[in-house]
Formats: structure tokens, C-alpha cells, sequence
């Protein structure tokens, strides 16, 4: 396909079908896979910044 970047797909819908929103990540998650990959917890929050719903602690201790 030209350009490299596009996209292709058949879509298809039904009336009862159902879509389903995944929500941020909470501190008890984030917690549960620093531990089962054995990465430190500023880490983890670094590189899941974005989907956290929490403020990370790391970030207070900066903005004080």
C-alpha cells in the first residue's frame, strides 16, 4: 500500500453490539506489575504517565 502509513480493514457493525472503554490504571495495578516484573515503581510510573489515575509521588516531591 502506498503510502506506508495507511490503512486498510472491512468493518462491520451489528445494532447490539457492544464497545468497551478501558480505564487509567490505578496505583494497586501499577504496584502489582512492578513486582511481577521486577522494575522500580518510578519506572513503571514514568513510561505509564499517561493512563495513570493517580498522581505519581515521584511527581510531588518535584513540584514542592
Amino acid at each position: 500500500m502506498w503510502p506506508g502509513s495507511s490503512v486498510s480493514g472491512i468493518y462491520l457493525s451489528h445494532p447490539e453490539s457492544y464497545y468497551f472503554g478501558v480505564a487509567n490504571v490505578e496505583r494497586d495495578q501499577v504496584e502489582e506489575y512492578t513486582r511481577r516484573k521486577a522494575m522500580p515503581l518510578a519506572e513503571v510510573e514514568r513510561w505509564l504517565g499517561p493512563v495513570l489515575n493517580y498522581v505519581p509521588a515521584q511527581g510531588l516531591k518535584a513540584a514542592a
